[in-house]
């Protein structure tokens, strides 16, 4: 049954639990605001009681939204947050924001998704179980199936972001997190599987994003978060990560570029670590770890650079030059939003569906981010004409 406000009583209720529960309120708490008892507003969140204006009014702003964005059509409301809270972690406040942020940008990019009448086309992989046996074997097995279905061959993958973007349609975004968090991982049905990168460890976003893939490959609907240190003790996380490895550095492709760089040599140098490094766009531990694990190298020897003065950013740039490192380590989703996301918003702004604010709220940018996003936008609506048509 439709609500006077034009989404059914169901709906609405769904959404102001959802609400009510990203703002930390309890049902007592909401239901006082209203002058109710408690089973009241558990009637309203199951649909079974309807809502009067004055009492959306102020349930919207207790929770922090506007009415109209709670009663938009068109308006997406996740629940991912709940997933991230079976974590136990001794850094769960930022596990909880990282969480909150990745609702908000998943639910924005339906909301334009919605509007804008598009369909995200999926190319998710079978889920493969984790079977009984070597879990990293399996790992292996699996990253190089993933390679031939997508038609990657066996070289390096310059960007593993663009691939679940664009390949497999996976929503990824790349934003700011607390130090200690490094990805997030969540699976939705009506969004589809969702990453969150941590765009202030640029050196680790590949293995992030490769392991979060692992995630999607194997047990997509367990959340994942990877935290900075981690020694991926589960059965679950430890197949994510050896899946990574196997992705971004085929154990033929990195065997061979090893023997080739190392020809006529007796010992591992940092050149060698730096340019492998820069070979397959992975960060230098990533790959020392990768061929300890194929025994090219003895285990141990990550472990032994560290403790004998480390591989700086300087002998990187040494070796490979300055140019070079600054485009290992660039963040491929520059500005405040990934680049799809901020095609949507822009085409969103362009049709005059959403107002630089209206913008702001949806996205949670400030106005100066908002109008990066937007930067140009002017003259691509003047300059357009029959001739610049897409042909559908």
């Amino acid at each position: 049954m439709l609500h006077p406000f034009g989404i059914s009583n169901l709906e609405l209720g769904e959404r102001l639990r959802v609400a009510r529960d990203k703002a930390k309120v309890t049902q007592a708490e909401a239901a006082q605001l209203i002058g109710a008892v408690r089973t009241t507003l558990v009637a309203i969140e199951k649909g079974e009681r309807k809502l009067r204006l004055d009492e959306l009014q102020k349930l919207a702003s207790r929770y922090g939204l506007s009415v109209n964005s709670l009663l938009r059509r068109e308006s997406i409301h996740l629940d991912l947050v709940p997933q991230f809270r079976k974590h136990s972690s001794s850094h769960a406040e930022e596990v909880e924001s990282a969480s909150q942020l990745l609702n908000v940008l998943v639910a924005a990019e339906c909301e334009l998704e919605n509007v804008l009448g598009i369909v995200r086309h999926r190319n998710y992989p079978p889920e493969r179980p984790i079977l009984p046996g070597d879990v990293t074997l399996q790992a292996e097995h699996d990253a190089a199936d993933h390679r031939r279905w997508l038609g990657l061959g066996m070289g390096p993958i310059s960007d593993v972001v663009g691939v679940l973007e664009s390949d497999l349609g996976v929503r990824v975004y790349v934003r700011p997190l607390a130090s200690n968090i490094s990805g997030l991982f969540a699976f939705n049905e009506a969004a589809g599987a969702c990453i969150l990168l941590n765009s202030n460890q640029p050196s680790r976003l590949p293995m992030t994003a490769g392991h979060e893939w692992g995630h999607l490959a194997s047990n997509r609907r367990n959340p994942s978060v990877v935290s900075v240190g981690d020694r991926f003790t589960s059965l679950e996380d430890k197949y994510a990560n050896a899946f990574a490895s196997a992705l971004l550095m085929p154990a033929s492709s990195i065997k061979q570029r090893f023997v080739e760089m190392t020809s006529g040599q007796s010992h591992l140098t940092r050149r060698h670590i730096i340019l492998l490094a820069a070979k397959f766009f992975v960060s230098r531990e990533a790959v020392v770890r990768r061929l300890e694990e194929l025994t090219l190298v003895r285990k141990g020897t990550w472990d032994w650079f560290q403790d004998n003065g480390g591989i700086t950013d300087e002998q990187a740039r040494a070796v490979i030059g300055d140019d070079a490192a600054k485009q290992l380590i660039a963040v491929r989703s520059a500005g405040p939003l990934p680049q799809r996301l901020s095609l949507l918003a822009r085409e969103a702004a362009k049709a005059e569906l959403y107002s630089e604010g209206q913008l702001a709220r949806l996205l949670q940018l400030n106005r100066h981010e908002v109008r990066q996003v937007l930067d140009g936008l002017d003259m691509e609506v003047s300059e357009a004409s029959e001739q610049s048509q897409i042909i559908r």
